[in-house]
């Protein structure tokens, strides 16, 4: 089916399938690149969204030098071309590049219009405790709203596990 047919089946059911994953081998900074990687192999544009500037920062430089034979390209919502980006950071709930995939880090909030979105990954570090809880809150939010939720948690080898 393709990416277009699929994004307007989603949007009009209302339900978004949102993925929760649980850091504890890796952290934010390995798999939050894999998994842009991927996104933007199936041509979905990404949004990332943190709750701090200084988060929002770290990751900007990041992106840039996660890899010596690679990058990730993207931008901010300041960015005069942020419409035009494949990836942009963002402190904000908008979509400032027309998104299909959003990715809330550092427990930045569900979006308000999560229903647009094909996919919405939360990423929470497993051994900070207040993560945990606002990821449970999350979860019991996005469960409310009627959209697929599904939980991941990596394995001693690194891959990840489907887990609920």
């Amino acid at each position: 089916m393709p990416l277009a047919l699929a994004q307007r089946m989603t949007t009009l059911q209302g339900v978004t399938e949102i993925l929760f994953y649980h850091l504890q081998n890796q952290p934010l900074e390995t798999v939050l690149p894999n998994l842009l990687e991927r996104s933007l192999e199936r041509q979905w544009r990404a949004a990332i969204q943190a709750a701090s500037e200084e988060r929002l920062q770290a990751l900007d430089d990041q992106l840039w030098t996660y890899s010596d034979d690679s990058f990730l390209p993207h931008g901010t919502d300041r960015d005069v071309d942020a419409a035009s980006q494949p990836v942009v950071l963002t402190l904000k709930d908008t979509n400032p590049n027309a998104a299909s995939i959003r990715f809330l880090v550092e427990g930045a909030d569900l979006p308000s219009d999560a229903a647009d979105y094909a996919r919405i990954c939360v990423l929470f570090e497993g051994t900070d405790q207040d993560a945990l809880l606002r990821a449970r809150e999350q979860w019991k939010e996005a469960k409310a709203a009627g959209h697929a939720i599904a939980y991941w948690q990596q394995d001693d080898d690194g891959r990840w596990q489907k887990k609920a």
